[in-house]
């Protein structure tokens, strides 16, 4: 993972040197800009060592902060315990998991959860590339930011009502934003903004 995400950083880089960063006006500003080096590189500098000041205290001082308290208990090998879980970085995804009750529709759902964020930019019908001007974009936006965190919360609830059905709610919700509601924000505000 550490390699995917080094390579995926230099083709961040490379694109973002052919085409160049994005403004929130979403027009094209070639006149207005800096070099990346010396202000750039400072201020990442400087992110950079204070990230790594805080995951160091972290790991020196308190390093099961983060744990779960399940992995306290001692191990029993006849007992099981009632309600297993992944990490909390997974949960969005492991709800998506439960919400349908076949084993491989589930599994299904999950590929397709994945798989859903590489029909982005073939789904994005706006012609602006920001989102300042336009509203019903900022409001599927934060539908999305709310969908993902009601995901991760029932992905940490047990499997009961009415936990069952919220998650299902909001799976369907989840590919219901991707596949209709993004690309169909786009046209309108593209009618809206005659930028047809």
């Amino acid at each position: 993972l550490p390699f995917i995400l080094a390579a995926v950083t230099l083709l961040h880089l490379f694109f973002l040197h052919e085409t160049g960063s994005n403004n929130p006006t979403g027009l094209t500003s070639a006149g207005d800009k800096i070099p990346f080096h010396p202000y750039f590189t400072y201020k990442d500098l400087l992110g950079f060592a204070i990230l790594l000041s805080l995951l160091a205290a972290l790991a020196m001082f308190s390093p099961n902060l983060l744990g779960d308290p399940d992995n306290f208990t001692p191990a029993n090998p006849l007992v099981t315990p009632p309600h297993i879980k992944p990490e909390w970085y997974f949960l969005f995804a492991y709800a998506i998991l439960r919400s349908i009750p076949n084993k491989l529709g589930g599994v299904l759902a999950l590929l397709a959860a994945i798989l859903v964020l590489f029909t982005v930019p073939i789904l994005h019908t706006s012609k602006q590339r920001g989102m300042t001007f336009r509203p019903i974009s900022q409001f599927l936006f934060w539908t999305l930011v709310a969908d993902v965190i009601i995901l991760t919360w029932i992905g940490g609830m047990p499997v009961e009502d009415p936990f069952i059905v919220i998650g299902q709610i909001a799976s369907a919700l989840y590919f219901l934003l991707f596949l209709v509601l993004m690309p169909l924000a786009g046209w309108l505000e593209n009618k809206a903004l005659k930028l047809t």
